[in-house]
């Protein structure tokens, strides 16, 4: 039992918000919090801090390591939003706890009214864990599925197979039978069936205070049903098409990574077949002599001295990286380079432009690409240039 004041805890969670987030973070990957861990936070964080964890049970013993209870757990679980996906079998054990609740709300129908609805309000609240879950479980794997095909962790094109035929097979086929309403055994399917029978009693049950949680029971599972319908077509429409192209593209860059490591083993066709061929014409002889011969013809040279005035500017690579890194992060690069050019000029020739515009190439800036594909137009003396916004920091040095 907690003494401590409600308001208390939650004034202790927002001022050590980071202690706790700390204690989540080695949980979530190590499964527990050893001792060694624990201390090091309580130290950092201050003497009181063991005491004041414990009191407000923040914690528990697991001999003499440690574990968040689980409402905290799943409160940093919901405010950070990392929740793991969870197998199906997870998911599927409500489906036996619905079915028991409903066969004995149908049995009791006549009995103890206030254990009747007691046994409606439980059976609720086994629904809304359900949904809760099938929420979490369908948006964790659209995150993993996204980050998989953009290739964040730079993963090498096997393991992309694997996993992409692992989701499949062991958590989005098995979720999706969990959700089929036209399957007999799916959870959906015995939700279906319970909002039939609470749709019957909310109208011709005899008491009116059991009707009325019969009405809310109903109320929910209709709900339930059009999110639940959401979260199959999700995965039915978008992961499932998604994985497999992952699959599908990995594969053939994988078989053809094979190949070409020996591209002899098997018979193709003759387009991919090495052929051996010189590397000059036949006739070289004959076109390097008609080349020679043309010089051996001496023609007049004329020298004219020109008056006209043109522009003597060579680029000062050093000079303008200075000015962009004074002027970074740039949120439009092509327009910093026409206007750290107009300063010196009136009008812009499209060869400074350019050559200016060659910065970009250089290896510590870090180039970030507008999501919306917003472009710029660029007017030289010569040309209209119709260029995307780009945004310059400098690059992570890692």
């Amino acid at each position: 039992m907690i003494k401590a004041e409600p308001r208390t805890i939650l004034n202790f969670l927002n001022t050590y918000f980071d202690v706790v987030r700390d204690l989540f973070e080695y949980q979530q990957q190590d499964g527990l919090i050893t001792k060694e861990v624990f201390d090091m936070i309580c130290h950092k964080h201050g003497a009181q801090m063991k005491s004041r964890l414990r009191e407000y049970r923040v914690v528990r013993s697991i001999g003499s390591d440690f574990e968040m209870r689980d409402v905290y757990f799943k409160l940093m679980e919901f405010l950070l939003f990392e929740f793991k996906p969870l197998l199906p079998e997870t998911i599927e054990k409500y489906k036996g706890a619905i079915s028991e609740l409903f066969m004995k709300i149908r049995k009791s129908e006549h009995s103890d009214r206030d254990i009747l609805q007691e046994r409606i309000k439980n059976l609720s609240g086994q629904v809304r864990e359900f949904v809760d879950l099938v929420e979490r479980n369908a948006f964790r794997l659209l995150a993993e599925t996204r980050d998989l095909k953009s290739n964040i962790d730079r993963v090498q094109y096997r393991e992309k197979v694997h996993k992409a035929s692992f989701w499949i097979e062991y958590y989005i086929l098995p979720l999706n039978r969990i959700l089929d309403v036209n399957h007999s055994e799916s959870v959906t399917s015995k939700l279906v069936e319970v909002c039939e029978y609470a749709n019957r009693k909310r109208l011709d049950y005899s008491d009116e205070t059991t009707r009325s949680e019969y009405e809310k029971l109903y109320t929910q599972l209709i709900q339930t049903n059009q999110d639940l319908l959401k979260q199959s077509k999700i995965l039915t429409n978008e992961l499932i098409p998604l994985l497999e192209r992952i699959r599908t593209e990995s594969l053939i860059l994988t078989g053809f990574i094979e190949f070409l490591r020996n591209p002899y083993k098997v018979e193709t066709p003759p387009l991919l077949k090495g052929t051996r061929t010189m590397v000059y014409a036949k006739d070289m002889y004959f076109k390097v002599r008609e080349f020679f011969e043309q010089f051996q013809i001496e023609a007049p040279v004329i020298v004219e001295n020109s008056e006209a005035d043109f522009d003597r500017w060579i680029f000062d690579r050093t000079l303008f990286k200075e000015k962009l890194a004074a002027s970074m992060p740039v949120n439009d690069f092509f327009g910093w380079c026409f206007k750290a050019l107009k300063k010196d000029f009136d009008q812009i020739e499209t060869d400074k432009f350019f050559a200016v515009t060659g910065l970009l190439f250089d290896e510590e800036l870090q180039i970030d690409y507008s999501k919306k594909s917003d472009r710029v137009s660029i007017e030289t003396t010569t040309s209209i240039l119709d260029v995307p916004k780009l945004k310059i920091e400098p690059a992570i040095k890692l």
